[in-house]
């Protein structure tokens, strides 16, 4: 294979833009490890009392990740993650103005292997979140079990990660006052397995024996482009959508769920036949639903 190195004279913003997505990809990949042991070496060391107490603080703050969570504007407002933004680039699109004295649910498409949009869009202030939709609280959901590793759980609830558990979706929708938006990533493992076309079997296999799901996916690397961990550099668009308005229903029926279903996916096939043109779509190309 003919590596494709990068060249010498790179403007440093551009690098300062691949040091920050590199950041953000081992954060994905291996911070929750390295916080594990970070933990674990704590408690063996002669420190062990400061890993003592800190577990106190986990066991009496296990229930934040189910109820809204504990974000950092701070955190959010870093200036790395608009050198993050800029690497791609990422832009977040309004279409309609959104009443912050409601809740909504946002299904974010598609989900592919690192949700980079999803991340940008609702774990950061970089591209404008809070501007755009003043009043409303953005909360992206995670799976349950991130938030069970200790120190790492403290760092994604900065950035507004929520655990996805049933409990969690329901504390941010049922707030009376409103103003919150729970953001799922659509598709979930299943998706992010079939990222990579004549792969998913390969893939299905290592769900089956790891129980959890880990896609085989490559990229480029940091000085060459011809393989590696780092995405390519690739426009993100994320368009937000008029509001579909649902009857709260204590105990809908399978009827009921599969016509506000049929509601969900035609609105989605609207959005994107509306802007496709304007992200370097085709006219004979349409949204696919598996």
């Amino acid at each position: 294979m003919k590596v494709e190195f990068a060249p010498l004279n790179i403007p440093l913003r551009r690098r300062l833009q691949t040091a920050a997505v590199l950041q953000w990809v081992f954060s994905f990949l291996a911070l929750a490890q390295c916080c594990l042991a970070a933990f674990v070496l704590l408690a063996l060391s002669d420190w062990w009392v400061v890993a003592l107490l800190y577990a106190g603080w986990l066991w009496l703050d296990w229930d934040t990740p189910t109820s809204g969570g504990r974000r950092s504007r701070w955190v959010r407002s870093w200036t790395v993650w608009e050198y993050f933004r800029d690497y791609f680039p990422i832009t977040l699109v309004k279409t309609v103005d959104l009443d912050p004295k409601k809740n909504y649910i946002f299904g974010f498409h598609p989900h592919g292997v690192l949700v980079a949009g999803g991340f940008g869009n609702f774990c950061t202030e970089a591209t404008g979140f809070s501007r755009l939709f003043p009043g409303l609280t953005s909360h992206l959901l995670m799976l349950p079990f991130w938030f069970r590793v200790p120190l790492f759980r403290d760092y994604i609830m900065c950035g507004g990660l929520v655990s996805s558990c049933k409990s969690s979706l329901s504390y941010l929708v049922s707030r009376p006052e409103g103003g919150n938006v729970a953001v799922i990533a659509v598709g979930g493992a299943p998706e992010a397995l079939d990222a990579r076309p004549g792969a998913l079997t390969l893939q299905n296999r290592l769900q089956s024996i790891m129980g959890v799901a880990l896609p085989l996916f490559h990229a480029r690397g940091v000085f060459q482009y011809s393989f590696g961990l780092i995405p390519y550099r690739k426009s993100i668009h994320t368009v937000v959508g008029r509001p579909i308005s649902v009857a709260q229903t204590p105990s809908p029926s399978s009827k009921d769920i599969e016509s506000l279903h049929k509601v969900y996916l035609q609105s989605l096939t609207e959005l994107f036949e509306q802007h496709k043109h304007t992200y370097g779509y085709s006219e004979d190309q349409h949204l696919t639903f598996i």
